[in-house]
């Protein structure tokens, strides 16, 4: 029996069928476009063109739930876009956008749309009601040029307003994103949230699609088949381009000993993917297009106007400063019981909100004074056995005591990576300046169990046969 059937119906939400497209608004957007990327140095013109936008694009035509006016108070409405030098929309200030990744059976509804039900399968519905499948919460800090994205696990403990402890990914469902927007804030220290978008994933595959597919390096073999959803997972080992329906699958394929959390480590990937590939200067000229592929199966109180800011300054972010960020904590019990949770540490939350989203106090925000008391993991992707231990003597040598020698790392990497596991980037950073090789990467794609990890490249082979041809002359 569906667990949504189950459920007490306490403050439904409230949501909108698929409306038909607007023609004016996205006219209007598509010949802004055209004029202020051609005619941005004739200042009337452009001056008149910018005016005209604000009002044509400052409505949110892709918000599709009704929220009360205390629904919309939970979200920040200062002012987030400014006009520099009369040219396209930049943000203003820092903006923390709540995302939720939603999947839909018809087995999860009372009532599923009359053409999907007696299929013989579960369908996937073109809706938002339900259990959250994915939740991150990015923030864009313009004055830094940083991206920082915070993956949440859907099985996170924590406090929902009027329904007690419970799997936070089950506030959208209560009080779709209003309360699901409430209930991250608390977890997260009182972190404010600036806008939130909803998408579901069939969105997802469609808006792969229009922005041409992703490259991503497939970590192993992944074959899945579920008959009773028709969903089948059939993705090759090694370096692909994925299509809309192939990135799904990867997202979605859980069925591995990582479970969720090693699906949390790759949405980081092909989300980092997606941004250096995809989300270039040149793709907010097919916004117009995207927008009227993915409308219905998105929606978001953000204006059209804060998307192409955001598009904007994701697209323009250097690779160092995407940060890739994972909830503190760990998991409660042995696995064998019936529910099982990420239990969260709020001390450590505490610690990363205040460094990663500047909010909070910095009193308990670690200093790395000593680097050699961080646990470091050893991931190989060159296939040299000599170049692993040369690294553990070299790390040996210089203080470091914490090192162990991890699963191997798949894909071939040029560049050794030195992943701050825990986004402590300081002693990363530290680390780095004393291999003299690698590049510092913030995120939670390394070692679980490691503060962090050294996934070894070419460069560190080259330097160490190299320093070995040398000591034999």
């Amino acid at each position: 029996m569906s667990k949504f059937k189950t459920y007490p119906k306490s403050q439904p939400v409230e949501e909108k069928q698929p409306v038909k497209k607007k023609p004016r608004p996205k006219k209007f957007f598509a010949q802004w476009l055209f004029v202020g990327l051609g005619l941005t140095g004739v200042a009337l013109v452009s001056a008149t063109a910018g005016a005209l936008l604000a009002v044509s694009l400052s409505t949110t035509p892709l918000r599709q739930a009704k929220l009360s006016p205390q629904e919309q108070a939970v979200f920040n409405q200062d002012e987030t876009v400014a006009y520099k030098n009369l040219h396209l929309p930049e943000l203003s200030r820092p903006v923390n956008i709540l995302i939720l990744g939603t999947k839909v059976l018809t087995s999860d509804l009372d009532n599923p749309p009359e053409n999907q039900k007696d299929l013989g399968y579960q369908a996937l519905v073109n809706s938002f009601h339900g259990l959250t499948d994915t939740m991150l919460l990015l923030r864009f800090e313009p004055t830094q040029e940083k991206l920082a994205v915070l993956s949440i696990p859907r099985d996170t403990q924590t406090l929902i307003e009027g329904h007690g402890l419970k799997k936070i990914n089950e506030a959208n469902y209560y009080g779709g994103p209003a309360l699901t927007a409430q209930t991250v804030s608390n977890l997260l220290d009182g972190v404010p949230i600036d806008r939130y978008v909803r998408v579901n994933i069939q969105g997802v595959e469609k808006l792969i699609d229009a922005l041409g597919g992703v490259t991503v390096y497939v970590p192993k073999d992944m074959k899945y088949r579920d008959d009773s959803q028709h969903f089948y997972v059939n993705l090759k080992k090694g370096e692909q381009h994925l299509n809309g329906e192939q990135a799904a699958q990867f997202l979605r394929f859980r069925y591995d000993e990582y479970g969720d959390i090693g699906r949390i480590q790759r949405q980081q990937m092909l989300l980092r993917a997606l941004i250096e590939q995809a989300l270039k200067p040149q793709t907010l000229l097919k916004i117009p297009d995207i927008v009227s592929v993915i409308q219905s199966n998105i929606d978001t109180n953000l204006s059209v106007e804060e998307l192409v800011a955001l598009a904007g300054f994701a697209g323009q972010t250097q690779r160092s400063k995407i940060q890739m960020l994972m909830l503190p904590g760990g998991f409660s019990g042995d696995g064998k019981k019936e529910v099982s949770y990420w239990i969260p540490y709020e001390r450590q939350i505490k610690t990363m909100v205040a460094q990663y989203f500047d909010h909070g106090y910095n009193e308990e925000q670690p200093v790395v004074n000593d680097p050699t008391s961080l646990r470091i993991a050893i991931q190989d992707s060159t296939g040299d056995p000599e170049a692993v231990q040369a690294m553990v003597r070299y790390l040996q040598e210089k203080g470091f005591r914490r090192i162990y020698v991890s699963e191997q790392w798949p894909e071939p990497l040029t560049v050794t990576r030195i992943v701050a596991q825990k986004g402590d980037d300081s002693g990363a950073a530290q680390l780095r300046a004393n291999l003299g090789v690698g590049e510092v990467l913030v995120e939670s794609t390394g070692n679980l169990a490691s503060d962090v990890t050294i996934q070894l490249g070419k460069d560190w082979q080259q330097k160490h046969s190299k320093e070995t041809q040398a000591s034999q002359l």
